[in-house]
């Protein structure tokens, strides 16, 4: 078997591997993507409900609506502090994930070069060996040549 075999192997084995690292920074990019758009219906939804505090609160509201007004904010709050702590991990995922597929395609590319160069390797000694083959047949056609001219 080949150099060039052996390393296509290789290759693919790499290539796949890339292929996975670049699927699973994918899958982090869309968790962040959605952990973001979460973020942002959450911070939209309380400030709609903040305003409609307000407004109620200028209409005149009584003490048990602002403490209900002040738990579910309170609540609200929470959810808010807790999506962004799922922001900031999925960010920090999707930074790992980056890194570990700049590493395989790293690898994938010096063992595409690697292949590319045993072949060329194999390419330039074939040629080689056929050229010596010709100059080899050539020699023995004008070898006989000579012969038969001095006989």
């Amino acid at each position: 078997m080949k150099k060039s075999e052996r390393i296509d192997r290789v290759r693919r084995a790499v290539d796949d591997f890339e292929r996975r690292k670049a699927e699973a920074l994918a899958r982090c990019e869309r968790r962040v993507l959605e952990a973001e758009s979460r973020l942002g219906e959450l911070e939209r939804y309380r400030a709609a409900y903040m305003q409609d505090f307000k407004r109620r609160a200028q209409a005149g509201l009584d003490g048990a609506g602002v403490r209900e007004y002040q738990v579910f904010l309170g609540r609200l709050d929470e959810a808010l502090r807790h999506q962004d702590q799922v922001v900031v991990q999925a960010r920090l995922q999707r930074g790992a994930e980056l890194q570990s597929w700049r590493l395989a395609a790293r690898r994938a590319a010096a063992v595409d070069s690697l292949t590319e160069h045993w072949r060329d390797e194999e390419r330039r000694a074939e040629d080689k060996r056929e050229q010596h083959e010709t100059d080899e047949r050539s020699q023995q056609i004008w070898s006989r040549g000579s012969l038969i001219r001095v006989n």
